[in-house]
């Protein structure tokens, strides 16, 4: 196990340079905070759509398979069984159902009567009522089919389904694919340029985006530590039905406790070490990884905002 390689999500991809690496980080993040923006009070169309874009970005940047299958293949799988059972689950409308027909219309089992009439026979409406529209409220019922459970999926359970299954979908992998193609430094970088006007506020913006980083680079040594610890259990062999649940418990706590103490410990190295370089105050000891400079393709990508946003006013519409 290499949770360095297989975490299936957060991870920086560094080879092939896509075309989504060269765009701007500041760029990238108001394409981010659309996404996560644009679902919002919109109709499932719209959300769907939402879902088929990031994978149409996904594809067109080349990124290899292994990459995305790994990334994208839990999520999907994660989202359509959120969806599945928000569709069969009750759709919350405490209304009790009453049929649109007269009774004398409808049969034991609620079923239309349409008993075939000869031309001198006078129609009834106990006889034919037809309907007006196609609509059905009640989409799909496996009430009437033997040997399965009772399953009901409406239009707000469908529409439920819909909203909040393209909503994980969308809002997770929108920000795993900013972090798959934005290195660490770059958005500390375009975070730093754009919070640079609460200078002014006396905010400390450096400090902000110095913590930023260091978490940001804290991340695999956390990983690394877990993975060691996990190894070092797996080779003492350690027999857990003979363990039992309490003993199991005080073996995975003295493990967690382990976990902490050396993060801290290497936290602590971290700080060491700035200490020794002099490092003193952030504004005293920048260092510029990325120059940040818009270029043409950054102002095209920057412009499509104008169609997207246009288009959710007028086709997304209000769900």
């Amino acid at each position: 196990m290499d949770l360095l390689r297989s975490l299936p999500i957060g991870l920086y991809l560094e080879q092939p340079v896509t075309w989504l690496h060269r765009i701007d980080p500041r760029v990238k993040l108001a394409w981010l905070m659309t996404f996560l923006a644009a679902p919002l009070l919109a109709n499932p169309y719209w959300r769907l759509s939402l879902s088929g874009l990031l994978v149409i970005l996904t594809l067109s940047a080349a990124i290899p398979l292994r990459v995305w299958r790994q990334q994208m293949g839990w999520l999907l799988t994660l989202s359509v069984l959120v969806f599945l059972i928000t569709a069969i689950a009750p759709d919350g409308l405490a209304v009790k159902s009453q049929p649109r027909l007269p009774s004398l219309c409808l049969d034991a089992n609620q079923e239309l009567i349409t008993p075939q009439l000869s031309p001198l026979e006078e129609l009834k409406c106990e006889d034919y009522l037809p309907q007006p529209t196609s609509y059905k409220y009640v989409l799909l019922e496996t009430s009437s089919i033997q040997f399965l459970p009772r399953i009901s999926v409406t239009r707000r359970s469908l529409d439920i389904a819909i909203r909040i299954g393209t909503l994980v979908f969308t809002l997770i992998y929108s920000t795993n694919l900013y972090l798959l193609t934005t290195a660490p430094e770059e958005i500390t970088a375009g975070l730093e340029d754009l919070m640079s006007p609460l200078k002014a506020l006396k905010i400390p913006v450096t400090e902000i985006v110095l913590t930023l980083t260091l978490a940001l680079r804290f991340i695999p040594l956390v990983l690394e530590e877990v993975q060691n610890l996990v190894r070092s259990v797996r080779t003492r062999a350690i027999n857990w039905q003979e363990l039992g649940v309490r003993r199991s418990a005080q073996v995975w706590l003295i493990v967690a406790e382990k976990l902490l103490e050396n993060l801290l410990m290497r936290a602590e190295q971290i700080a060491i070490a700035m200490d020794v370089r002099g490092f003193t105050n952030p504004n005293e000891h920048q260092v510029q990884w990325h120059q940040l400079k818009l270029k043409w393709r950054d102002w095209l990508v920057l412009a499509s905002l104008i169609p997207f946003w246009l288009a959710r006013l007028t086709i997304g519409g209000i769900s």
